[in-house]
Order: structure tokens, then C-alpha cells, then sequence
């Protein structure tokens, strides 16, 4: 784990500016960042997983469970970004996620976000880097109402194996106890296919198939506002490709676009999640400018359209933003991006997409 497409473009919407500092000898300028734009590539495939779980962390427990399955992991932006499915099994019930981990390359970090298809919504992520083939990624967040530090180790990497283990920390980081311990080995016989069935219990669940319509490759035309709420009238074109695949056998989906105007290149990814609680979906986004997720947008479909809104930050302001799918048929359908700087009373539109298969 922006929009475009189910996600905010406020982040994409705002000029992305690089500074450099030039200092006058060399022997005051900071050691070269590696590039770890490759760091997980040892991570695309199939792979035949075996997990211990913690049932209860930092109470003293020592209460485990075991559980087997299979994590499937595809690249996203060509290997700048990926995406990973895991299904699990055990004494304590049915595991089912994904995790999109995203490199930042100004700073030479991953992120990763994780979803449990249970929730369908993204956890804040971990950030971290690899150093001599090990993987470290931290992140804070509440835990039975304490704030603790989680962190996340990748390490005994092979070709056909590696280990994935989390831990949390209470005490600031001076000890960690170790909770979810998973060993992956490559699975050569399985097919690393996209498709998945959708199970029949989820496919009863209300929304599940929201966004079948859009699953697929599309020629995809973009109308875009350059100065969105400053009274401009001038928009740029750009035209691309789309393609929407599966996840989750369809309550989830990835969403990525690639397209070129006068005004540049975009690249983009939307990660849908379908809440089977709420019944309402995620729309999160992120470019590869600025490889970050942004705030969900949050909503459902009715009567053959999706809307779709949050409350963002543009350019020092606090505004409303919606999202909106229509037009939908078998072959194409619209989508428009609008702002509200009057707390809805009022709407811009800055952003809009045609998509034909």
C-alpha cells in the first residue's frame, strides 16, 4: 500500500520539487545511498510458506500456533514496487492478506503496507533498507492500548528461501519479542498465474463484485485541471494504458496506469479494498514520483455508480475530495476527481478518465 483512479490525485495534483546541495570539497559530502531498488526482487514468485504465531505478544505467553499456505508476489513498476498475497491455514483459523511494498528511491527505503482481507483496510507501513542481505523495516503503533515499535527482518535469503519474522517492542527498542515467524520456500510446481477463484461465502458478500466491471487492459485518456481552486481553465491531456487485476479473487484489486502528455510522464498504482464489514471500499493511491500511499477514499456503489470521498490536505488547506466511477458497460466507463474547498458545498472538477477496452 493518491488518486486515480479509486485513490487521490492530490498528492500527483502538486509540483514535485528536488533539491540538491552542492557542497564546495568533497570531503564534506555524506556517503553515497546504495540503490536498493532490486533489494526484494528474491521475493516475485510462489512460494510455500510455514508460519508460527504468537497468540498473545507481550503478555509472557508462550502460547504458539502453526499454520501453512502460499504467498504469491508479482512486480509492480517493473520491479519498483510489488505486490504479495498470502493464504494460510492452521489450528487457529484462516490467514488472508496482501502486503504492496513500495520504494522510495530519494531516500533509498521500502515501505511495506499490509492488508487483512478481513478488514480491508491498510495498516500504516513499516520503512526500512537492506544492509549486507538483511531487511529491516520499523514502524510505532498502538497495541492493547500502548504505542509500541514493531519491526520487520528479512534474512537467510537464497534463490529458493528466505525467513520473514516480527517482533515488538514496548521498551523503546532495548528488547524485542518475536511474534509471527514465517519460512518461505520457492513452490516450482505452481503456477504464478494472477487469477484466483472468488470463494462462494465471498462472493456473497454485498459489494464484493463492485469492480469486476473494470477488471482488464484499457486505452485510458486523462483530462487533467494543471491549477486546480485558483479560478484556471487550463487542462493538459494524456493518454495511456490501464490494467486492473485481481487480488483477493476480486475483493481487492491493482489498479496501475502509465501515461504521457505534454506535461509529462505518469505512473501510478491503486490498491482497492473491499471493508466486508462496512460493505464500503478503499481507494488508495500512489505515484512513482512520490511512491507513498495517500489517504483512502472511502465509499460504495449504488445504482451502477461508485462515489467515493476523504478529507486531504492541498497545498495548506484542508479540503473534501470526491471520486466518482460512471458509464460503466462491458467496454468502457468514466471517472472524474472533484474538490471542495467550501466543505462541499461546492465542486471542482480536475480530473477525468475514459477508459475503453
Amino acid at each position: 500500500m493518491a488518486v486515480i483512479l479509486g485513490c487521490s490525485l492530490v498528492a500527483s495534483l502538486q509540483p514535485n520539487y528536488v533539491f540538491a546541495q552542492q557542497n564546495s570539497t568533497a570531503a564534506t559530502q555524506p556517503p553515497a545511498l546504495r540503490d536498493g531498488q532490486h533489494d526484494f526482487d528474491f521475493n516475485l514468485g510462489t512460494w510455500k510458506t510455514h508460519i508460527r504465531r504468537l497468540l498473545h505478544p507481550l503478555t509472557g505467553s508462550n502460547d504458539w500456533v502453526d499454520m501453512n499456505g502460499t504467498v504469491h508476489v508479482r512486480k509492480v513498476w517493473n520491479g519498483r514496487a510489488q505486490l504479495e498475497e498470502i493464504e494460510a491455514d492452521g489450528s487457529a483459523g484462516h490467514l488472508e492478506g496482501l502486503t504492496l511494498f513500495l520504494y522510495r528511491p530519494e531516500a533509498h527505503q521500502w515501505a511495506q503496507y499490509f492488508a487483512d482481507s478481513d478488514e480491508g483496510v491498510v495498516n500504516q507501513p513499516q520503512i526500512g533498507e537492506f544492509k549486507n542481505g538483511r531487511g529491516e523495516l520499523y514502524d510505532q503503533e498502538p497495541f492493547n492500548g500502548r504505542t509500541i515499535f514493531v519491526r520487520f527482518v528479512w534474512s537467510d535469503i537464497t534463490p529458493d528461501s528466505h525467513k520473514v519474522e516480527q517482533s515488538f517492542s514496548d521498551d523503546g527498542g532495548k528488547t524485542w519479542e518475536p511474534n509471527f515467524v514465517a519460512t518461505l520456500t520457492r513452490d516450482k510446481e505452481t503456477s504464478t498465474g494472477d487469477e484466483r477463484p472468488l470463494p462462494a461465502a465471498a462472493s456473497a458478500s454485498i459489494g464484493a463484485r463492485d469492480f469486476d466491471f473494470h477488471f482488464g487492459v484499457w486505452k485510458t485518456h486523462i483530462h487533467r485541471l494543471q491549477k486546480p481552486l485558483t479560478g484556471s481553465s487550463t487542462w493538459t491531456d494524456y493518454d495511456g494504458t490501464s490494467v486492473v487485476s485481481k487480488v483477493w479473487g476480486g475483493r481487492a484489486s491493482l489498479f496501475e496506469l502509465e501515461a504521457d502528455g505534454p506535461a509529462g510522464h505518469l505512473e501510478g498504482v491503486g490498491l482497492r479494498l473491499l471493508n466486508p464489514q462496512s460493505h464500503q471500499w478503499s481507494l488508495n493511491w500512489a505515484n512513482s514520483g512520490d511512491p507513498v500511499l495517500t489517504t483512502p477514499m472511502i465509499g460504495k456503489f449504488a445504482n451502477g455508480e461508485g462515489q467515493f470521498q476523504d478529507q486531504e490536505e492541498f497545498q495548506g488547506r484542508i479540503i473534501m475530495v470526491r471520486n466518482g466511477f460512471s458509464a460503466i458497460t462491458p467496454n468502457s466507463s468514466h471517472f472524474e476527481q472533484a474538490f471542495s474547498d467550501d466543505a462541499g458545498k461546492t465542486w471542482e472538477t480536475n480530473w477525468i478518465m475514459t477508459f475503453n477496452r
